[in-house]
């Protein structure tokens, strides 16, 4: 599967380390950025990320801010990305079954390397459950613009 990792400075060490790891399991990544420690603006790393869903450079995503709000209030904004924020297993889990969801956005400063990379193959490897659900997610899609 191939996927893209995008973060600002407070989720750079984080990215740094799930790519590595990631890449260790087999996974093709992207790196949309940011490539330094420095100061930036979250927003263009999660537009960057979401335009590689939109035109088919990767599958899904994974998205690191401070907390994760940021990155998935951006990357919410683009047509065909369903981003969820999580701060648990059983979140990343629940956003792929019930909602689909193609890119998890995480917290930097909230959460430690292991539990981000278990967060992140749960998501990864849990399939939507359609069933009841994928009416409701038909409903958000007939919601963008």
């Amino acid at each position: 599967m191939k996927i893209g990792l995008g973060s600002d400075h407070a989720g750079f060490d984080l990215k740094g380390f799930l790519k590595t790891e990631l890449k260790k399991d087999g996974y093709e990544v992207i790196d949309y950025g940011t490539k330094i420690k420095k100061s930036v603006d979250y927003p263009d790393f999660a537009e960057k990320l979401a335009r590689g869903i939109q035109n088919k450079e990767i599958e899904m995503g994974v998205l690191i801010c401070g907390t994760g709000i940021g990155m998935s209030i951006v990357a919410n904004k683009f047509k065909g990305i369903r981003a969820a924020r999580c701060c648990t297993i059983q979140d990343a889990c629940l956003a792929r079954q019930h909602n689909d969801a193609n890119v998890i956005t995480l917290g930097g400063r909230l959460l430690g390397q292991e539990l981000a990379l278990e967060m992140v193959k749960v998501f990864l490897e849990t399939p939507f459950l359609k069933g009841r659900h994928l009416k409701r997610v038909k409903k958000i899609k007939k919601t963008e613009i």
